[in-house]
């Protein structure tokens, strides 16, 4: 079983994830996503299981808190897609995808 970890090199709770896999001998693959973003179509499959574009944002993040108004109410796929695809650091992290 592949097991992938998506986040930020310097995010702490990443590196305490990666710290855990390799401490309990589990095989993965850290992908940065400042560094490769991901496509639309693997946002909106995170979103789906997930459940929502809105579990899926930190908005405590300085970032989020950073945003203009207007970016923080998108209305569509199409917008939150564009929003996450700019400011990758605003998805929760860390995400760990699994081959099943």
């Amino acid at each position: 079983m592949a097991t992938t970890l998506y986040g930020l090199a310097n995010c702490d709770t990443c590196r305490k994830a990666r710290n855990w896999l390799k401490r309990f001998d589990i095989a993965h693959d850290f992908v940065d996503y400042r560094e490769v973003r991901q496509s639309p179509e693997t946002l909106v499959e995170w979103k789906e299981k997930l459940g929502g574009w809105e579990a899926m944002v930190n908005k405590s993040s300085t970032t989020w808190r950073g945003l203009p108004p207007a970016r923080k109410t998108p209305e569509s796929d199409a917008e939150w897609k564009l929003l996450l695809r700019e400011y990758p650091q605003l998805i929760r992290r860390p995400v760990v995808a699994t081959d099943d």
